[in-house]
């Protein structure tokens, strides 16, 4: 991600970069669930609720950060195929414009939706309806307007980012190099 190193967006890019590369581990034991799930099943015929309901529950929250790392930095897909077209500068403003119309009014959008239903989860106590489920189900939920206040950050500082680019000083060095993406396109 481009920032300036100095400022605040640059530790708080650091803070979710460093987030993301602790929480991507959830792959790790997302995958010992699934060898562990396998393995009683197969080799002992007991199939056990809970360690299939914590792979959905492992794979959300994997997910849900993948996201926030994704944008974070700025490597997540792009459908707009007329975009590698484009001139640096152009693909800025649709990049400011995409962060401010879009990204940031869907994560308050998602918030906004979303700690009702934790919080109502949370006080009644809801369970899996599945016997021998997982308690604690607002803890998943909970995972989801996280994941969402962390992408709300990473969304800010990537407009921060672009709004140096687009609105900083543009005298001699003082640009934010660019960096190459493979086959030679530019990331910015």
């Amino acid at each position: 991600m481009e920032t300036d190193a100095r400022g605040p967006s640059a530790r708080l890019a650091g803070a979710l970069d460093r987030l993301v590369a602790w929480v991507s581990w959830v792959w790790l034991a997302l995958i010992t669930v699934i060898v562990a799930g396998v393995a009683l099943r197969v080799g002992f015929g007991i199939g056990r609720i809970e360690l299939e309901e914590l792979q959905w529950h492992l794979y959300a929250v994997g997910f849900l950060f993948g996201i926030v790392g994704c944008v974070s930095r700025d490597r997540h897909v792009r459908v707009d195929v007329l975009r590698e077209r484009f001139s640096a500068r152009t693909r800025d403003w649709i990049e400011l414009y995409g962060v401010l119309l879009f990204q940031i009014p869907l994560v308050i959008l998602v918030l906004w939706s979303a700690l009702p239903l934790v919080a109502e989860s949370f006080l009644t106590g809801e369970k899996s309806a599945s016997a021998g489920g997982l308690p604690f189900r607002f803890v998943l939920k909970a995972v989801l307007p996280l994941s969402f206040g962390l992408l709300g950050l990473a969304s800010v500082v990537r407009l921060a980012s672009v709004a140096a680019r687009l609105f900083g000083d543009h005298g001699a060095g003082s640009a934010t190099p660019r960096q190459t993406r493979p086959g030679g396109s530019e990331r910015g």
